[in-house]
C-alpha cells in the first residue's frame, strides 16, 4: 500500500486526536493501561506544533490521516525528543511507524539536532523493540541528560518503573546536504512616528518582540557560485527576493565563490506586518555566514541586513528590542513571558502607500522606554489609517477587540491580541470566525535563529574536527 509523509496541517488536528485514542487502545491488559487511558493529547498543545512545522504526518491513498510522528523541542540544546508516535491498529504492520521516524530524524538532523530521545515501554514488541531496530539504543534515564525529559514523563503520568529511554545520535549534514533553519515572525508592541528625515525616511518608535513561530528555510551549499531559488513564491520574483538578495548581497561583500540553493516554507502571510521578509533574508545571511565558513560578526551582519531593509538587523541579532531611527537602532529589551492570538484578516496591506497617506500622524510625541513597560504607550500610528482603508483589517480588530486590546502589527494587515496564558489564548483563537486564521503564538526571549545558529555551530565544529 501506498502512502505519504508530509508536514501535518492544523486542520488535521482532531484526525491525529483520533489515531491516538485509537492507539492507545493496543495497551489494553498491559500493566501501563492504568495510566495510559486516562491521558489524552492536548489538541492545543498539538496544533501548535502543527504550526510550528514539529508534526509529520503519514496520508493513504485517500489522503486520510493514518500516522503521526510529534517532535518535541522544549528540551533545548542540541537533543531533540520524541513525544508521540501513533498509528492506527488497521495500518500497523506496513512500515508506516519506520517511515514517519526516518523523516523526523532526516528533519532533524538537518535542523542541527545531534540527538534524539524517546521514553517507551521496554516490554512492548512495538515500543523499545522497534526503536532499538532503528538505531535507537536504551540510556542511563537517571542521567542529568535525560532529567528533563524524565520530570515530563512523571508530570504527564508515565509508569516510571515500565519505561525505559533511548536515545539516537544524529551525524552533522554534509556540506552538499540541505540544512533547515527557521525566520521567526515578530510583532510590533507599539509604534509612534515621531518625525521626517531629509531624505523622505521617517523616524520611528517602536518594540520589536520575536515569535516562536515563523518561515522554514532550506539551504543547501554549492560549489558553482550559483544562487538559486528552487520553487516560485507567489507575487515574489526571484530577483526581487530578499533571500536571493541577502545572498547575493553576502556573496559580494565576501567575495566567496560559493553559492547556494534555497527553499521556504512560508507561514508568514505577506503583507501583514510581521516581518517575513525581512525575517527570511536575516536567516539567510545568518545562516550563509556560517556555512560558508565567513566567520563576520553580528554588527557587520546587521549592517548588511540593513542595507536589504530596516527591520532585517532585529532578525540578525535575535533579541526583542526597543528600536529607534527607521527602526534599526536597537536596544535589548526583557519582556515578561505572554502569549499572543494573531489574526491574519487575508488582506495585505502595502506599506509604501500608507507612509504617503496625508492622514498619518508624523509627529507624535516621543515615547520612553518607561511609558513603554507602564502600559501607558500601547498604539499604532497606522492603526487609524489601515481602519479607514482596509475594511477586513477593522473588521479583524473589532471582533479581535471584544477580548481585549487588539492591536495592528507594524503596517498590517495582521492583528494581534496579549495573553498572560497558553490556555487563553487557545480559547479566543478557537472561536476566531471563518473569515480570517488565527494562529498562537509565544514571544521567545531569544530567537529560534539564534537557537538553530547554536546547533548547527556544534556540528559545524564536529564535522570539521573528524
Amino acid at each position: 500500500m501506498a502512502f505519504l509523509i508530509e508536514r501535518a496541517d492544523p486542520s488535521q488536528v482532531d484526525a491525529l486526536c483520533a489515531i491516538e485514542r485509537k492507539a492507545v487502545q493496543l495497551f489494553r491488559g498491559h500493566p501501563a493501561w492504568a495510566s495510559y487511558s486516562v491521558m489524552s493529547i492536548p489538541p492545543e498543545l498539538l496544533q501548535q506544533a502543527i504550526s510550528r512545522g514539529l508534526v509529520c504526518v503519514a496520508l493513504n491513498e485517500a489522503s486520510a490521516p493514518v500516522g503521526f510522528l510529534w517532535l518535541d523541542t522544549d528540551a533545548g540544546g542540541s537533543a531533540i525528543g520524541i513525544a508521540e508516535i501513533d498509528v492506527l491498529p488497521d495500518y500497523g504492520q506496513r512500515g508506516i511507524g519506520a517511515a514517519l521516524l526516518a523523516h523526523a530524524c532526516d528533519w532533524a538532523r538537518a535542523a542541527g539536532y545531534r540527538r534524539v530521545d524517546l521514553g517507551t515501554l521496554a516490554d512492548v514488541r512495538w515500543n523499545a523493540p522497534f526503536y532499538a531496530k532503528h538505531g535507537f539504543a536504551v540510556v542511563d534515564k537517571d542521567g542529568p541528560a535525560f532529567a528533563y525529559a524524565r520530570q515530563r514523563d512523571r508530570e504527564n503520568g508515565f509508569p516510571d518503573h515500565l519505561r525505559v529511554f533511548m536515545s539516537r545520535s544524529l551525524s552533522a549534514p554534509g556540506r552538499d546536504e540541505w540544512t533547515v533553519w527557521p525566520a521567526p515572525a515578530k510583532l510590533n508592541l507599539f509604534l509612534r512616528i515621531t518625525g521626517r528625515r531629509a531624505d523622505g525616511y521617517h523616524e520611528l518608535q517602536t518594540v520589536f518582540r520575536l515569535l516562536d513561530w515563523g518561515d522554514e528555510i532550506r539551504l543547501r551549499l554549492r560549489e558553482d557560485g550559483a544562487i538559486r531559488r528552487l520553487h516560485e513564491v507567489p507575487g515574489v520574483p526571484a530577483h526581487s527576493d530578499l533571500m536571493v538578495r541577502a545572498a547575493q548581497l553576502l556573496q559580494r561583500h565576501s567575495g566567496t565563490a560559493a553559492g547556494v540553493d534555497i527553499e521556504v516554507d512560508k507561514r508568514i502571510p505577506m503583507g501583514g506586518g510581521l516581518g517575513g521578509g525581512s525575517s527570511d533574508a536575516a536567516t539567510v545571511l545568518v545562516a550563509l555566514n556560517l556555512l560558508w565558513q565567513l566567520d563576520l560578526g553580528e554588527d557587520a551582519l546587521a549592517e548588511l541586513g540593513r542595507q536589504l531593509g530596516a527591520d532585517v538587523p532585529v532578525f540578525v541579532r535575535g533579541r526583542s528590542a526597543w528600536a529607534e531611527g527607521i527602526g534599526e537602532k536597537l536596544t535589548a529589551l526583557a519582556l515578561p513571558p505572554r502569549h499572543y492570538v494573531v489574526l491574519d484578516p487575508h488582506e495585505p496591506v502595502p506599506t509604501a502607500a500608507l507612509f504617503q497617506a496625508p492622514e498619518l500622524t508624523r509627529n507624535a510625541p516621543r515615547a520612553t522606554i518607561s511609558s513603554f513597560v507602564s502600559g501607558e504607550t500601547t498604539e499604532n500610528a497606522f492603526t487609524p489609517v489601515v481602519r479607514a482603508r482596509h475594511p477586513r483589517v477593522a473588521a479583524a480588530l473589532d471582533w479581535l477587540g471584544g477580548f481585549g486590546q487588539a492591536r495592528l502589527s507594524g503596517s498590517g494587515g495582521c492583528v494581534f491580541l496579549e495573553t498572560g496564558s497558553l490556555h487563553r489564548a487557545w480559547t479566543v483563537a478557537a472561536q476566531c470566525p471563518t473569515a480570517f486564521t488565527a494562529q498562537v503564538a509565544t514571544g521567545v526571549e531569544v530567537s529560534p535563529l539564534q537557537d538553530a545558529l547554536a546547533r548547527h555551530r556544534g556540528a559545524d565544529r564536529a564535522t570539521r574536527t573528524t
